[in-house]
């Protein structure tokens, strides 16, 4: 009996989950429309923005403990519409990602600016910026990797 309610309980967050996902992936799709951000356009997927990065992993090697490493993911709109970023988060705090502020036209570069700041952590890192945009798919991600040492 506990085991079923166990499972019952795991299927409902997981729709629960999935629901949630389904909903901020539709939202994000929409392109606004002029000012006012209620009333939204859909972009069919063939004519959406694609985005496509130079390179979506970015390897900073080894460095000491309370550095900073700073990187700019250069992305390409490779769809037929302008590309709107509307978030980027990371896995942490100690990674701090900038988004471009204008919409990137078909065609045009753009790039997402982050920071890690490896203050308290420790051995092989992989912080992931998640990347939220009217693209198709609409969201992306690019990693940081490397290696903390401490210092001496």
């Amino acid at each position: 009996m506990r085991r079923t309610f166990i499972l019952a309980i795991a299927a409902l967050s997981f729709a629960a989950c999935r629901n949630a996902n389904n909903q901020t992936s539709e939202s994000a799709s929409a392109v606004s429309v002029g000012n006012d951000t209620s009333k939204t356009a859909k972009v069919a997927p063939a004519d959406a923005p694609v985005i496509v990065f130079e390179r979506d992993i970015f390897d900073f090697g080894k460095i000491t403990q309370g550095e900073k490493v700073k990187h700019d993911f250069k992305l390409k709109n490779t769809g037929k519409s302008p590309l709107i970023i509307s978030n980027a988060t990371a896995t942490c705090g100690c990674t701090v990602p900038q988004i471009p502020g204008e919409p990137i036209l078909p065609g045009k570069e753009g790039v997402i600016s982050v920071v890690f700041n490896s203050e308290g952590k420790m051995g092989m890192q992989d912080k992931v910026v998640t990347v939220t945009s009217n693209a198709n798919p609409t969201v992306a991600t690019v990693h940081l990797v490397g290696e903390v040492l401490t210092k001496k």
